[in-house]
């Protein structure tokens, strides 16, 4: 029980501690709000794009797909997406709405979410974590590009043209369908003159880890802890979607189906799940929100809370999914 424990917290505290310490430099005076506007558009249109096409390029194998486990999670994603829609019709603010809808779908798979796979499930867990990731993250930001487009207008308006134009000009999206066709064309037609230069995969390999970090220091510096008491009401709809109904469909129903003999999901695919439906909201969700003129604050608020309330959701889920030796 301590080894998973430790396990837990070693796997989140890293998040936390550096969003704490983008916090205090900015309450120290090093990140002003003109360098932390900046630094928010260079993290969503270049790190963050450049770290998902790296972690998909890196996929040897397109042949590990398995489609039943693909299916599964595309179900519980879309019904999520419902539970977020009907949760946000009890928020006021059109420019809430979106924050507090995304944050019960989308997961914190990209930035934590598959090293928690790997911690959980070694090599075979960060496999199964990087092609659903495949499938995942494309879902969950071209969903949260839609419900951040319909809401902040002040009604639910659906205009097709613009969000298909936010879809096609979002650079995660972009990021993740580079990687998709880099590692595809690969494993057609093989190495290249080009695969020579090792400079570039280096360069990508510099901005990919610095993602992450810079990602959290610069979220760090946007939270303000006077604004929590004006959201109590919207936190208390994410922490629960987010915390308690995502792991609890997405892990509990694929342990209900494998115990009882409809699915044979092994340990390697229990550790991806728990990794895309028990981590954090996605960090990328507070900027995106922010860059799409919603309610950026909110959704850092989300990003803290949901991270530190994590602790325990996340213990738990892989105390149970272990006692019943899924993992």
């Amino acid at each position: 029980m301590i080894e998973v424990l430790l396990f837990t917290i070693n796997s989140i505290m890293p998040l936390i501690l550096l969003m704490l310490i983008g916090y205090v430099l900015k309450a120290k005076g090093f990140f002003t709000p003109e360098f932390l506007k900046i630094a928010n558009k260079t993290v969503f249109f270049l790190f963050l794009p450049v770290m998902l096409f790296k972690n998909i390029a890196d996929i040897e194998d397109l042949a590990e797909i398995r489609m039943d486990v693909i299916l599964y999670i595309v179900v519980i994603i879309l019904i999520l997406f419902v539970i977020g829609f009907i949760s946000a019709l009890f928020i006021k603010d059109p420019k809430q709405k979106g924050v507090i809808h995304q944050c019960i779908f989308r997961s914190n798979f990209a930035l934590i979410g598959v090293p928690l796979a790997e911690l959980i499930g070694g090599s075979q867990g960060v496999l199964q974590a990087a092609v659903i990731s495949l499938f995942s993250i494309p879902m969950f930001n071209v969903m949260a590009v839609v419900v951040l487009s319909v809401y902040k207008n002040g009604s639910v308006k659906l205009d097709v043209k613009k969000i298909l134009l936010d879809i096609v000009k979002n650079p995660l999206i972009l990021g993740v369908l580079l990687g998709f066709a880099y590692s595809f064309l690969r494993g057609t037609i093989g190495p290249t003159p080009l695969s020579r230069l090792t400079f570039i995969p280096s360069v990508i390999g510099f901005i990919s880890r610095a993602a992450t970090p810079l990602a959290l220091l610069v979220l760090g510096g946007q939270f303000d802890i006077k604004r929590v008491s004006g959201y109590k009401k919207q936190l208390a709809f994410g922490l629960t979607g987010r915390n308690f109904i995502a792991p609890l469909l997405g892990v509990g129903v694929a342990a209900v189906l494998t115990l009882t003999g409809v699915t044979s999901f092994g340990p390697e695919i229990f550790a991806a799940l728990i990794a895309l439906f028990g981590t954090p909201v996605a960090v990328a969700s507070a900027i995106m929100a922010e860059a799409m003129e919603n309610d950026g604050q909110l959704a850092g608020q989300l990003v803290v809370w949901t991270s530190i309330l994590s602790l325990i959701t996340l213990f738990v889920v892989i105390f149970i999914i272990k006692a019943l030796g899924l993992l």
